[in-house]
């Protein structure tokens, strides 16, 4: 898999629906003004800014883990930078109950505004679905900036997230009291242990985080040490003296009042709740602090329950965070633990043909789950992109029936709740 999901000839389909249009569409290769073209293509496409050479650099090494593919209009005016791009990786993807399934991480989909409604967006996802399909991964998945895209291709939502302001003048702690203590760390210290912190932590939804993206978040590449000047780490210890979070954050300009200083939380990550509160407990404690922001946290964060004033804690955007796709039912559904035992036919319609099946799920009394396909009557109908929200436990099959996307009995709908959603919601922790 290592190399043949970077080697994997372009999909086939893609290459002549595309060509039938003028364009060109094949991966990256090794050439580093190739790789250079395509860094600076998504650049583009998300509005950043043109990158320097170091940043180039970087780069490339970065897209060496990834297969990157793209299009190319040789008729344009420069013909060498392309006008789409794209880059996938394979990935564990957690699943309820703690085990994991290998997924097909989609990132960088971009299209040049001087080439919109020529048909690249759907060869370019089109082409990913049947790449993962032939890699034998049963999901793809991906964060979005337009929720409007995604849904044509069979994802949906399936982990969505929160951004965070905490009023720290109300937010007096109440409880748990940690039993261990926090350190100052230097950023380049916390790089050898945050892996594996963050491993530990993972509910369903998160997605392994590739050490690019650790040197990133913490200030460690070249082109970034300017920027991250101001960055702070705290590392939590239990009482028995072991790592078990850490949090990063940087202290921004109060302005002409100095006790009024924003904290924006980069990343908190606790292993365990008494490091979750250990953490909170020292940010919200700060001094000369009125205001933390923090993103991407639980839809249920259990901070709120911690503070003397739950109000203190205000919801500033509520996101569809984490998009999947199923590509093959049987094994994504046998890949997570159930949360009841019990019996449910499923009808999947799936105009792609993907998970397009009638299967009848079985569940056991440790939560394992059978999939069979079967000529039974179905219980429930739903859409591939509602299977895929119902999938990681986050969205009741009670919901998207009320709003038109799933089918079923009432009883047969209340059955496939009760196995299906999950106490904890699940969280994607960053973005890619």
């Amino acid at each position: 898999m290592d190399e043949l999901f970077r080697t994997l000839p372009a999909d086939a389909a893609s290459t002549d629906a595309l060509a039938a249009g003028g364009l060109r569409y094949g991966l990256v290769g090794a050439d580093h003004d190739e790789r250079d073209a395509f860094s600076q293509a998504v650049s583009r496409g998300f509005y950043s800014s043109i990158a320097e050479a170091e940043e180039l650099y970087e780069a490339r090494e970065a897209y060496d883990d990834r297969r990157t593919t793209a299009v190319w209009d040789d008729s344009a005016a420069e013909p060498e930078t392309p006008v789409a791009t794209v880059d996938s990786w394979p990935t564990p993807l957690t699943m309820p109950g703690g085990g994991s399934l290998p997924a097909w991480a989609i990132s960088g989909v971009t299209v040049a505004p001087t080439h919109r409604r020529r048909g690249i967006a759907r060869a370019l996802l089109e082409g990913e679905l049947r790449t993962a399909r032939a890699l034998r991964l049963p999901i793809a998945a991906l964060t979005v900036s337009e929720a409007t895209i995604y849904g044509r291709f069979g994802f949906a939502p399936a982990a969505s997230a929160v951004d965070l302001v905490i009023d720290t003048r109300r937010a007096a702690w109440t409880e748990p009291q940690a039993k261990g203590r926090v350190h100052f760390v230097q950023r380049d210290a916390l790089r050898t242990i945050a892996p594996g912190i963050q491993q530990r932590a993972r509910v369903a939804g998160d997605v392994d985080r590739w050490p690019g993206y650790w040197d990133r978040l913490l200030g460690l590449r070249a082109s970034l040490a300017k920027k991250a000047a101001d960055l702070r780490a705290v590392r939590y210890d239990d009482e028995h003296g072991e790592p078990q979070g850490f949090v990063v954050y940087r202290v921004k300009d109060a302005g002409a009042d100095f006790s009024r200083h924003p904290v924006e939380v980069v990343d908190l990550v606790a292993a365990t709740t008494d490091a979750y509160a250990g953490l909170w407990r020292y940010l919200l404690e700060l001094d000369l602090v009125h205001e933390i922001t923090v993103d991407l946290r639980s839809v249920d964060e259990p901070l709120r329950w911690m503070v003397a004033d739950p109000r203190a804690v205000r919801t500033r955007a509520h996101s569809d965070h984490l998009w999947t796709r199923i590509l093959d039912v049987a094994v994504a559904l046998e890949g997570r633990r159930w949360q009841t035992a019990g019996e449910i036919v499923l009808e999947v319609t799936d105009p792609l043909g993907f998970a397009a099946g009638r299967f009848s799920l079985a569940v056991d009394e440790a939560g394992r789950a059978t999939v069979m396909t079967t000529d039974a009557p179905a219980e429930v109908t739903l859409d591939a992109g509602a299977l895929a929200a119902v999938h990681l436990g986050g969205t009741s099959p009670l919901t998207l029936a009320a709003a038109g996307r799933a089918s079923g009995g009432q009883e047969a709908l209340e059955r496939l709740h009760a196995l299906a959603v999950t106490p904890v919601p699940p969280r994607l922790s960053f973005w890619f």
